[in-house]
């Protein structure tokens, strides 16, 4: 009998440490772990005290109802997230502040204060409900990184309507799916956006993605960059006509704590998303406290910047929710980080003096290819803390970012989290906590993270498995819309009440957690989460793919890449362009970033006897690794067959 073998490996070791510097340590909001042990003592307690932060417009009555695996917190309580955002800073004094420097990508910009946003939420919620959006209904917006994204959120979140973003480099298919399960009455979007100096065609994939969606009754088009763009006279409708005599005098609605503020839709191991409900209370409770505490937040001084697309996760908590409800002045920037150059980033930061910047591993990556002389250039002098979120950031380039954009000075807080979790949850207070790069160090104060084996039972330290979480947290998901069986499967299944967060991860000696990826079948794609069967389901909808089978393999800049394994049907031959023909086919099924880096055509897949294809062994044969056990295989053979075609394709870029 084979000896067991722990759930992950535990090999790498990080020798390095940076504890907090002095200078930063002494204007820090937390400079020890009383609040880790505060949280732990009281759970609810914690909790009621960073809630309480909030303005209510009426009292909870009960921190927190747990019937596993569904939570309730601040039960009873009422607010409006568009209240806490804006409202409650103007009528503190607080108007003037800037909320936005936005930066549009061929150079236009503009400022905009709290009370500027306020009133601008305020006409758009107007006009929404002009045109029959209501507390409960549902809005879709597909739209660029501009000014009016935020507002419309907003506008959404004060009349009690649920918003579902989709990012604007989705598809029309992955448009469609989205507003039909969310049965949405609206889509807000734009004639077209920027990006590396192309014009995105917005209104266009929207129109595509609108057919055959029942729900849909208006189209809210904003003018953007003024190209003629196709109409459906009676549906569709300018923002700016919509808008025009709107009063500013718009109140907010009173929503239960644990009414629905947003869905957000992930991949998932079959082909249909899933709509991750998150709601009012809890979640902005959790995405305030973590974006003052983990980011050291100073609304007086700190110019904040994520660098992150509002239309994931990232953008809904660390750039809209999160930081205007801390009164913070953040940076909003449309475009790509090398339009035109690439010191694009560094130039902004220069300008507005950013003092806080968080971006995801891949950026860093690419900025190390392109090499120093870019931040070189500019006055960076300004930045005190350094993020880093989306996936595992590698040792070297926690190094890089720490040293040739933080200048050796500023800490750098790696944070986990998901869609799922809506706020982080790994992290260090950077006060606190001395880091280890590639380490995101300990769970927040209120989190409850362990590492467990297969058996669900804790590896304890050091050790390598599965991360789960143990406790409920604020700003949870709620359930999957619609769907609350496959809540419990996907998310509660795995490890009897535990939360299988589908990461793997270690801890050392010390007790730091490393986060080590994916275990299950979701890509992480220069840090977009990509289910292999969406990319599968796309290729196969082709009409000349019998099969597919996708992988993630380790690419240093993205990642991971995707590369393909695909059987065509029966009459028909791989001609010279069908790899480009249908990498475009997924472009337009999926999005852009969904495309196979790599197609590897072949007559047969390795299966099982059941039929179930070994996806591991394609991931040996594409990333050049002895293979693994091929015994349980129905045709052996295939895989040497697999593995000779990859290794006679001319090497990629």
């Amino acid at each position: 009998m084979a000896e067991s073998s722990p759930a992950i490996e535990n090999l790498f070791s990080e020798g390095r440490t940076f504890p907090p510097p002095d200078e930063f340590k002494a204007e820090a909001l937390v400079t020890d772990r009383s609040l880790h042990e505060q949280a732990e003592r009281d759970l609810e307690g914690f909790w009621a005290e960073q809630a309480e932060r909030l303005h209510w417009m009426k009292p909870w009555e009960r921190v927190l109802d747990w019937d596993l695996p569904f939570a309730k917190w601040f039960v009873g309580g009422q607010l409006n997230v568009s209240d806490n955002c804006l409202d409650r800073h103007v009528e503190a004094g607080g108007g003037d502040k800037v909320a936005y420097h936005w930066e549009g990508e061929p150079g236009d910009v503009r400022t905009i204060t709290y009370g500027e946003l306020r009133d601008d939420v305020a006409r758009f919620a107007n006009a929404l409900k002009s045109i029959g959006v209501q507390r409960g209904d549902r809005v879709n917006i597909y739209m660029g990184m501009v000014p009016e994204l935020p507002v419309a959120m907003l506008a959404c979140a004060r009349l009690g309507a649920a918003h579902s973003v989709v990012f604007g480099g989705f598809s029309a298919d992955a448009l469609r799916d989205r507003i039909n399960d969310a049965e949405a009455k609206v889509l807000i979007t734009q004639d077209e956006g920027w990006r590396a100096g192309k014009v995105v065609p917005l209104k266009q994939n929207a129109d595509d993605g609108v057919t055959d969606t029942p729900s849909i009754e208006k189209v809210v088009v904003l003018r953007r960059t003024g190209n003629e763009v196709p109409w459906t006279e009676g549906r569709d409708v300018w923002w700016h006509d919509l808008v025009e005599g709107q009063s500013a005098d718009c109140q907010p609605e009173a929503m239960d704590a644990e009414d629905l503020l947003y869905l957000l839709y992930t991949s998932g191991t079959t082909a249909r998303p899933k709509g991750i409900m998150h709601t009012t209370g809890g979640y902005l409770t959790g995405v305030a406290a973590t974006h003052r505490l983990v980011f050291d937040h100073h609304p007086d001084t700190d110019v904040y910047w994520c660098a992150a697309d509002i239309g994931w996760v990232t953008g809904h908590s660390y750039i809209v929710y999160g930081p205007l409800a801390n009164h913070a002045t953040s940076i909003l920037y449309e475009g790509a980080p090398n339009f035109p150059e690439k010191d694009r980033w560094w130039e902004i930061i220069e300008k507005y003096k950013v003092t806080i910047l968080y971006t995801a591993p891949t950026a860093i990556r690419t900025f190390m290819k392109w090499g120093t002389d870019w931040p070189e250039k500019h006055d960076l002098s300004s930045l005190r803390l350094l993020g880093s979120v989306g996936e595992p950031i590698n040792p070297e380039a926690w190094i890089w970012y720490q040293t040739n954009i933080g200048g050796g000075r500023c800490p750098v807080v790696d944070t986990w989290w998901q869609t799922e979790t809506g706020m982080i949850m790994i992290t260090p207070l950077p006060g606190a906590i001395a880091t280890k790069p590639g380490s995101a160090t300990f769970p927040f104060p209120g989190v409850d993270a362990d590492i467990v084996d297969n058996d669900g039972n804790s590896v304890g330290i050091p050790g390598g498995g599965y991360l789960v979480l143990q406790k409920p947290w604020p700003a949870m998901l709620r359930g999957i819309y619609g769907d609350p069986e496959r809540y419990k499967e996907t998310y509660w299944s795995r490890f009897e009440g535990k939360y299988f967060a589908g990461d793997g991860a270690k801890r050392d000696e010390e007790g730091y957690f490393w986060l080590l990826g994916r275990v299950d079948d979701v890509m992480n794609i220069s840090g977009h989460r990509i289910s292999t069967t969406e990319v599968e389901s796309a290729l196969v909808d082709h009409k000349d793919v019998a099969e597919a089978a996708v992988i993630g393999k380790v690419d240093e800049t993205t990642g991971q890449q995707i590369v393909a394994f695909v059987t065509l049907k029966g009459n028909v031959e791989a001609a010279d362009d069908t790899t480009e023909v249908l990498r475009e086919h997924v472009a337009r099924k999926i999005g852009k970033l969904a495309r196979p880096t790599t197609i590897i055509f072949t007559p047969d897949l390795p299966k099982t006897r059941s039929g179930k294809i070994m996806r591991r062994l394609l991931k040996d044969v594409a990333e050049e690794r002895e293979l693994g056990d091929v015994t349980t295989l129905a045709d052996p053979a295939i895989v040497e067959e697999i593995r000779d075609k990859a290794a006679a394709r001319p090497q990629e870029d």
